[in-house]
């Protein structure tokens, strides 16, 4: 305010009109309007447009009052955008033209030859250009604004997907515990009871305790297999890390021995399709050619997640034969198709009763997310002769080639 009203002191010629008391009053109230230009833009920009219409042909001093309007004009365009600052531009040059105008014509002079037509274009160009700048820094805070909201969605969606992936991995750890952990504690369970009530059969007492410590054992060995994984490290990071090498996880190739387990606990086992040729190691015997043992190799040359899916489906449903159906046989067979592996456990029980098992039907849950995540199904019910069946189609390809043969084939 103070260089304003210096600028425009020394702007002054003989033929002006005297500054104070109005010039100053006009000035005075211009610039201190600037103060709060940005908290209210269009008021301030008001007082600006209507103090050069006033101050200039009433006489007084040529001088930078201008730069007040420029300001607010600059402000408006930058905080309210083009239209209002146009309609301002318009609004001043409108006021300037009738003040002149009429001024001329009260002194009783030609009102046309009051009006000073480069002056007019001049103060024009310059509203015009403080209008350009304000609408550059405008649209730069705009783009600025749009970077910060981009990179906010995009830490949001960063922070969604890590809380997805941590809640996929959660219930991957606690279904891969539950596979674990669900059927050899039930081998365990039964062959507990069979040693509690055989305590008069010293023989068969001691075969169910071998078989829980076979399960016992089979269960650490799985557990460790489990948390090795959780606690696996890049391999070139490992020696750093102080990691072991990770036991391998299970397969298809390695369902006779979960077989074998269960047959121990009083269940009789049937193999079928390709593990109908396997021994009890889970190699093919001697007599059956090389039939038996080129189904054991197929087997063995599953992709890793197939055959753990595979494995897993097999093991919830032997546990579910073995704690709920009452079943007394259980039929298990494997079979290698083109492009797919087909996995079915049959039993002569009634299957789960309503109710039994883990809560929300974990088990059953647990075989359908297993055959789905490489892209596969299953399904468990009534068999169609009786008892209870798990079937279960798992493609060798993943689930990108699975669907892209259920595209061909629609």
């Amino acid at each position: 305010m103070v260089a304003t009203l210096v600028m425009s002191v020394q702007a002054e010629k003989p033929e002006d009109r005297a500054l104070w008391p109005g010039g100053f009053a006009i000035i005075l109230v211009a610039t201190l309007a600037l103060a709060v230009r940005r908290r209210y833009p269009i008021a301030v920009l008001v007082v600006a447009t209507i103090a050069p219409p006033m101050y200039y042909p009433l006489g007084y001093p040529d001088g930078p009052i201008a730069l007040v309007l420029w300001v607010a004009l600059f402000t408006a365009a930058v905080e309210c955008g083009l239209a209002v600052a146009l309609g301002a531009v318009i609004v001043v040059n409108a006021g300037f033209l009738a003040v002149s105008l009429a001024r001329g014509g009260e002194d009783g002079g030609d009102p046309e030859a009051v009006v000073d037509a480069r002056g007019v274009a001049s103060l024009s160009l310059g509203l015009l250009l403080a209008v350009g700048l304000g609408l550059h820094v405008r649209s730069r805070h705009a783009r600025a604004e749009a970077a910060e909201r981009r990179a906010a969605e995009a830490e949001r969606t960063r922070e969604e997907e890590a809380r997805r992936r941590a809640i996929a991995e959660r219930l991957r750890i606690a279904r891969e515990l539950h596979d674990v952990l669900a059927h050899q504690i039930s081998l365990i369970n039964v062959q507990a009871g069979a040693a509690l009530h055989r305590r008069d059969e010293p023989d068969r007492a001691y075969a169910a305790l071998e078989a829980i410590k076979a399960a016992s054992k089979e269960t650490l060995r799985e557990l460790r297999g489990v948390l090795g994984v959780l606690r696996q490290v890049d391999a070139a990071d490992a020696d750093a890390a102080g990691g072991g090498p990770v036991a391998p996880q299970p397969s298809l190739a390695r369902v006779v021995e979960l077989l074998e387990q269960t047959a121990a606990a009083g269940l009789t086992v049937r193999r079928a399709g390709d593990l109908a040729g396997a021994s009890e190691s889970g190699a093919a015997p001697a007599d059956a050619g090389s039939a038996g043992a080129g189904a054991l190799a197929a087997l063995e040359g599953l992709p890793a997640p197939v055959g753990l899916a595979g494995y897993r489906i097999v093991q919830e449903a032997l546990t579910n034969a073995v704690r709920h159906s009452g079943a007394a046989t259980v039929t298990v067979e494997v079979r290698r198709v083109p492009g797919a592996v087909i996995v079915q456990v049959d039993d002569d029980g009634s299957g789960p009763a309503p109710g039994s098992g883990d809560p929300g039907g974990n088990g059953l849950r647990g075989m359908r997310e297993r055959a789905a995540s490489v892209g596969g199904e299953m399904t468990a019910g009534p068999g169609p002769a009786g008892g209870f069946r798990v079937w279960a189609r798992l493609p060798l390809g993943g689930p990108g080639e699975e669907q892209e043969q259920r595209e061909g084939i629609a």
